[in-house]
This record gives structure tokens, C-alpha cells and sequence, in this order.
């Protein structure tokens, strides 16, 4: 594989796992949260993830594994990886617990309110839980943008406008953790650093056996990732900011410009 394009691909990981910064700002200089904006943001994220993966992402995948295994056991190679996928980021939510799960929304104005006793022992572990989390998300990131540009781009940004939230529910107990700002701040951008992380795994440990079918298979587990990002994460959090409708809109406009996005690279 070209190196100018596993380059693209590490470039995007990264600019999407830092984003985590831009909410860890947000909380430090904002005075309430602004409700709207992520309400929309997550639905335009998850329509974004959810009309890529059917449209896009699942087609190809099961192209190529018909292709080599046949119609009836390619379809059933399909499913089972991306189901797989889904189990995996389950997983990986099923073992973190609650109250330290990043996706457990915090907003601006928590800031001011002091809920942890425990300072340091929060802090450490709201870090680690954060790089658990964002592992999955940066290898999906990464593998979609090996595949092609044209689904990497709306991907990285839905991850990326997923993660502005997510910095600021990491920014939150790190604050009061540590009684810095500026700690707030770092630790939120470099909780980040997981999704890179994630695809340099992803580029040790699958890149020296790449192959067409390896490709599909990793396609379709990607999928199922982010099928249970939209569903489990992105638009329970953008109900939970009591905007319903907002977030629906939102939804509906990210599958017209994935739509729109996918039409013009024909």
C-alpha cells in the first residue's frame, strides 16, 4: 500500500483523537453548554457513521468476500464480522463502569459544581477509561481512510465532532481532580492520543497480512463499530440534551451529505 496514504490515514486518526481538545476548551471558557449545537452535532455524526456503513461500507465488504468465498459463505463471513465488531465495542462499554464512562454526559456548568472526593484516584481513572474507550474508534478511523478518502473525510469529522462532548466529560472530573484548568485542558486533548494509538496497532498487526479479503472482513467489523456508536452513544446523548428534534434533523442532514459525499466520487 502507497505510504502517502497510510501517512493520510495516521494524519486524520490523529486530527479526529484530539478533537477531544476543542471540548476540554470549550468547558474552560464557555459559560453554559450550548445544547443546540451538540444536539445537532451528534445526530449529524451518527448519520453520518450509520448511512456510510449501510451504504458504503457493508457493500464493498460483501462485494469482496463474495467474490472469494462465494455468495452464501461470503454473506455469512460478512455477518459474522459485523456482528463481531459490535460485540467488541460492547465490550469494551460493558467493562468500563458507569460513572467513569466518558460517554456518561457532563456538561459546562459541572465545572463549577465539586462532585468528587477521591481527587487523584478520578482522575487516573477517568484517563485510562478514555483510552480504552477511543482505542476502537481510532482503528476505525484509520482503516476507513486506507480504504478511500471519499469515506475517510465525513468519517473523521463525525468522529471528531463525536469527541468535542466526550472532552468536555473528560475535562469535568480532571478539574476537580487535580484543581487545574490547564491539566483539564491536557488531559482532554491527550485522552485523545488513544485513537492514533489504535491505529498504529492496527498498522503492526494487520498491515504485513493486508489482502483483499482481510480489507472486507475489517470493513464490516468497522461498521459494526460504528452502527453501535451511532445507536448506543451519539443519539441517546443527543436526547439526553433534551433537543429531540434537533437531533433528528441532524441525523437526516448527515445521511445527505454522506449521500451527497459518496454521489460525486462515482
Amino acid at each position: 500500500m502507497d505510504n502517502q496514504i497510510i501517512l493520510i490515514a495516521f494524519l486524520l486518526t490523529l486530527f479526529a483523537g484530539l478533537s477531544t481538545g476543542i471540548g476540554g476548551l470549550i468547558a474552560l471558557i464557555a459559560k453554559r453548554t450550548n445544547t443546540n449545537f451538540l444536539s445537532f452535532a451528534l445526530g449529524l455524526s451518527a448519520g453520518v457513521m450509520i448511512y456510510v456503513s449501510f451504504m458504503e461500507m457493508l457493500p464493498l465488504s460483501n462485494d469482496s468476500l463474495t467474490q472469494v468465498f462465494g455468495e452464501k459463505q461470503g454473506m455469512l463471513y460478512l455477518i459474522l464480522s459485523f456482528f463481531g465488531g459490535i460485540a467488541s465495542i460492547a465490550l469494551i462499554d460493558f467493562l468500563i463502569p458507569k460513572q467513569s464512562n466518558p460517554h456518561e454526559l457532563q456538561g459546562v456548568e459541572d465545572m463549577r459544581v465539586v462532585k468528587y472526593k477521591s481527587l487523584k484516584q478520578t482522575g487516573i481513572v477517568t484517563a485510562i477509561t478514555i483510552a480504552i474507550h477511543n482505542f476502537p474508534e481510532g482503528i476505525a478511523t484509520f482503516m476507513s481512510a486506507l480504504t478511500s478518502l471519499e469515506v475517510a473525510l465525513p468519517i473523521t469529522a463525525a468522529i471528531a465532532i463525536h469527541n468535542i462532548p466526550e472532552g468536555i466529560a473528560v475535562s469535568v472530573p480532571i478539574y476537580h481532580a487535580t484543581g487545574s484548568k490547564k491539566k483539564a485542558f491536557w488531559f482532554s486533548l491527550l485522552s485523545g492520543l488513544a485513537e492514533p494509538l489504535g491505529a498504529l496497532i492496527a498498522y503492526f498487526f494487520l498491515m504485513p497480512f493486508w489482502s483483499s479479503t482481510l480489507n472486507a472482513v475489517v470493513l464490516a467489523a468497522v461498521a459494526g463499530v460504528m452502527v453501535f456508536i451511532s445507536l448506543d452513544e451519539l443519539l441517546p446523548s443527543a436526547e439526553k440534551y433534551g433537543k429531540h428534534h434537533l437531533s433528528i434533523i441532524g441525523l437526516v442532514i448527515g445521511m445527505g451529505i454522506m449521500a451527497m459525499s459518496l454521489y460525486l466520487f462515482i
